[in-house]
């Protein structure tokens, strides 16, 4: 990016892998995207009139009012309401497709991660990916609970 990342002119990363470039980023970043993920999850749960876990439909996500965010800006799903006339039977097959697409893509990080923790580990990524010496479950550099 020709622009900063960060206020104080921290620029970006320019490290060869994605966990290499999460460990680079302030702990402040990785905060700010946290809390922005818990916010839609937060509006997610008292917008929706059912939980998914109580009736509700899964993977619905309430339209953001276009009073308070000018234009339906945060509207990602379906902004150019392409998705509006599809059929019941066509609306169940794409969540299916979409949930297989979901768990394929989660098995094949885990590959990836495997790769970059344990060199030969995953015999088709051999290679391919550096290897990496952080932590993949420590998303912060310092822990923001006590030491026990």
């Amino acid at each position: 990016f020709p622009w900063a990342m960060q206020l104080d002119g921290t620029p970006f990363p320019t490290v060869s892998s994605a966990p290499e470039a999460w460990d680079s980023i302030s702990d402040a970043a990785k905060l700010q995207i946290f809390a922005f993920i818990g916010f839609l999850e937060f509006y997610r749960e008292v917008a929706c009139e059912k939980h998914y876990m109580k009736g509700g439909k899964i993977g619905e996500f309430p339209a953001f009012d276009a009073k308070v965010i000018p234009g339906g800006a945060l509207n990602y799903y379906d902004p150019f309401g392409k998705n509006k006339n599809m059929s019941a039977e066509q609306k169940e097959r794409g969540l299916r497709k979409e949930l297989n697409n979901g768990r394929l893509a989660m098995l094949g990080i885990f590959g990836f991660l495997s790769e970059a923790k344990i060199e030969g580990s995953v015999p088709a990524l051999k290679g391919v990916i550096s290897h990496y010496d952080g932590e993949f479950m420590a998303p912060l550099a310092k822990s923001i609970l006590p030491s026990l």
